[in-house]
C-alpha cells in the first residue's frame, strides 16, 4: 500500500494506492466520516454494474443507509439536471452535515460527485474511489469540481477537496483499452511539466505499463505525488497549478467543439501537440526535447494534431476559466520538466499559435 498526503490549505487528507484497496473502505470511511449514517454513492451506467455492489457490501459493515444514483456515461450528461437529482436524493434521505458523498467512476463522476457535496447543505464530506487510470492521476486528487454548460467544460464548480482518496488498482483491470490510452494523456502531462524520471519510466516501458501491475501501481503513484506537490503549493489554481493545464486550454476547446464527445485525454493529447509545435516555431524549444515529448505521446496511441484552426481556439479559450481579464495563462513547456505561465492576450495568442 502507497499513501499520498495531499496538504491543501482549506484539507488535508490521504490518498491510498494499492490493489484491492476497496477492502480497507469501511475501515478509512469511520476514520474520516465519524457520525455519518448516511452515504450517496455517485456512479454512472458502465461503471455500476462492475463495482457499485461490491463497494455497497463493504459499507455495510459500517451499518450505513446507502442510497445510489446512477447517471449514463459520458461526459454530454455531466450538467445540472443530473446534479439536482443527486440534491433531491440527499434531501429526500435527510442527509445532514455528518453525512457523505461517494463518487465511483472515472473523471465526470467524481467531478459531479464532488461538485454535488460541495453544494448540498452548503458543504458535506465526499470520498472518492476513481476506476479510471485518467481520474486517478488527475481528476480525483485536487480538489476539482464541477459540470458542463454549452460554453465550456467546467465551467461552474466549485474548489472542494475531498476527505478521502482511495485508489484501487484492481479496478484498472476492467478499464477499456480505449479508456486506459486516454488517461495517459494526463499521465504523460506531469511528465512534460515537472517530472522527467516519470518520463524516463514511460519510455523504458515501451508504450504499455498496463501488463506489470507493480509498474502501473508505481506510476500511478507517481503521477499523484506530482499532482499532490502542485495542490499543497496552490490550492486554488491562482499560480503553479496552472501549469497542470499544458494542453488543456486548446484540448477543452476541441473537446466542447465535439458537443464533449471526443474524450478528454485525447482532447489534451491533441492540445499538447499543437502548443509543442508552436514552442518550438517561436523558438522557446528545442526540436529534440519537442520530437522526444511528440514521440512519447504517439507511444502511448495520442494524437498529437487536429485540424482546429488557431482562429478556432482563440475565439474558443476566450471562454476559459483560466481567462483573468482579457488575458489567458498559456501553458508553455521550453524543456522536459519545466513548466512556464505567460500571460498572453488574444492577439498576443493567436500570433503565438500561427506563427
Amino acid at each position: 500500500m502507497r499513501t499520498v498526503r495531499v496538504n491543501a490549505a482549506s484539507k488535508s487528507y490521504d490518498v491510498i494506492i494499492c490493489r484491492n484497496a476497496v477492502d480497507v473502505l469501511p475501515y478509512e470511511v469511520q476514520k474520516v466520516c465519524p457520525g455519518a449514517l448516511k452515504v450517496l454513492i455517485v456512479s454512472e451506467s458502465n461503471v455500476a454494474p462492475l463495482y457499485l455492489d461490491l463497494v455497497k457490501s463493504k459499507l455495510k459493515i459500517n451499518g450505513y443507509e446507502i442510497i445510489s444514483h446512477v447517471f449514463e456515461a459520458g461526459e454530454q450528461n455531466k450538467g445540472i439536471n443530473e446534479i439536482a437529482a443527486m440534491w433531491n436524493k440527499m434531501a429526500e434521505a435527510g442527509f445532514t452535515r455528518t453525512d457523505f458523498v461517494i463518487g465511483l467512476g472515472g473523471g465526470v463522476t467524481t467531478d459531479m460527485a464532488g461538485f454535488a457535496a460541495s453544494t448540498f447543505l452548503r458543504g458535506i464530506k465526499v470520498i472518492q474511489l476513481p476506476t479510471s487510470l485518467l481520474a486517478m492521476v488527475d481528476a480525483s486528487v485536487g480538489g476539482k469540481t464541477g459540470i458542463d454548460i454549452p460554453m465550456g467544460k467546467n465551467q461552474v464548480g466549485a474548489f472542494w477537496q475531498p476527505s478521502l482518496v482511495l485508489e484501487d488498482i484492481s479496478f484498472l483491470k476492467t478499464l477499456p483499452d480505449e479508456v486506459f490510452t486516454e488517461g495517459m494523456g494526463e499521465v504523460t502531462k506531469h511528465a512534460f511539466i515537472m517530472d522527467p524520471e516519470l518520463l524516463e519510466k514511460l519510455e523504458k516501458a515501451n508504450g504499455d505499463i498496463r501488463s506489470d501491475e507493480a509498474l502501473l501501481e508505481e506510476i500511478v503513484y507517481m503521477n499523484v505525488a506530482d499532482k499532490a506537490s502542485v495542490v499543497g503549493e496552490d490550492e486554488n489554481d491562482n499560480g503553479r497549478r496552472q501549469t497542470l493545464n499544458f494542453g488543456h486550454t486548446v484540448g477543452h476547446v476541441i473537446e466542447r467543439d465535439s458537443g464533449f464527445t471526443k474524450p478528454h485525454g485525447i482532447c489534451v493529447a491533441k492540445g499538447m501537440g499543437i502548443m509543442i509545435d508552436a514552442c518550438v516555431r517561436a523558438g522557446t524549444l528545442d526540436t529534440s526535447d519537442a520530437e522526444r515529448m511528440k514521440n512519447l505521446l504517439k507511444l502511448y496511441k495520442l494524437p498529437v494534431t487536429d485540424d482546429i484552426t488557431p482562429e478556432a481556439i482563440v475565439e474558443g479559450a476566450m471562454n476559459d476559466k483560466k481567462k483573468r481579464g482579457d488575458t489567458l495563462s498559456v501553458i508553455l513547456v521550453n524543456k522536459i520538466g519545466k513548466a512556464e505561465i505567460r500571460k498572453m492576450n488574444k492577439e498576443e495568442f493567436l500570433k503565438f499559435l500561427s506563427v
